[in-house]
């Protein structure tokens, strides 16, 4: 009979040692110490994370979180975390201490919009923040304070209308707002600002979660939204942009992503 420590997939989740832990970071070609804990069965945010306090990326998406802790915002190295797919119904006031964080995917939780602390609009680093897939009917105007924010994700959420504060944030020039009660009233199916503004646009997902067919879909979306160059042209300008890996359309989990296209 198996030992309870040795049970993974219990009501307790996969226990993630530091040992585990060192095992799995790894350097990525810009330099940065990357932590992927993505799909295991985790439901307790590991604390042992603390004791890699150089740690730049972290993946812990498509887990059983349903809480993060206040220690979060000890993890001031991080530049990209990523929570997509959890059971999370709140943000710690504490994260606000990640200011050198840039990207932040929260989509696909439990989210309300009382579970948004205003300590949201001090990260004033972030660029490209995901929150499509939950439950949020408004945000913290607070977030006005976003002023490097280029990519907004709220998608599938209980909009009635748009914040305020993205109005007059000039540095979005990608937001998704699609299937919220707000592009069924005005018959939009996206947002959209005027040349030089917000553009009608599709959140962005790694090219390795699509399968053939949306991939080469994508890539002829692609392709017309820059003037019809070819695959290599494109692929040199993508390289040259901050996320060079990410394309459209909204897909943040690949094995989900049968049951969502």
């Amino acid at each position: 009979m198996a030992k309870g420590g040795k049970k993974g997939g219990g009501a307790k989740g996969k226990k993630v040692t530091l040992k585990m832990a060192k095992n799995a970071v790894r350097v990525t070609t810009d330099g940065h110490r990357r932590l992927d804990l993505s799909n295991m069965g985790i439901a307790t945010f590991p604390k042992c994370l603390l004791k890699l306090p150089d740690l730049n990326e972290l993946d812990l998406s498509r887990n059983q979180l349903k809480k993060l802790p206040d220690f979060i915002g000890d993890l001031v190295s991080l530049r990209w975390m990523d929570l997509h797919s959890n059971q999370l119904d709140a943000i710690p006031e504490t994260v606000s201490q990640l200011v050198a964080l840039s990207h932040l995917n929260l989509s696909n939780n439990r989210l309300t919009s009382a579970g948004l602390p205003p300590s949201l609009g001090n990260l004033v680093r972030l660029r490209s923040l995901n929150l499509g897939m939950n439950r949020l009917d408004t945000l913290p105007p607070s977030m006005v304070g976003l002023c490097g924010l280029q990519e907004l994700g709220l998608f599938d959420n209980l909009f009635l209308s748009l914040p305020e504060f993205i109005k007059v944030l000039p540095s979005i020039i990608r937001l998704n707002t699609k299937r919220n009660p707000l592009s069924y009233a005005q018959g939009d199916p996206g947002a959209t600002r005027g040349e030089g503004g917000l553009e009608e646009a599709v959140y962005l997902a790694m090219e390795g979660s699509l399968c053939g067919s949306c991939l080469e879909s994508c890539k002829k979306e692609r392709r017309w939204m820059l003037g019809g160059r070819s695959d290599r042209e494109v692929d040199a300008e993508v390289r040259g942009v901050p996320y060079s890996g990410l394309i459209t359309p909204n897909s943040v989990a690949q094995a989900n992503q049968e049951q969502w296209r």
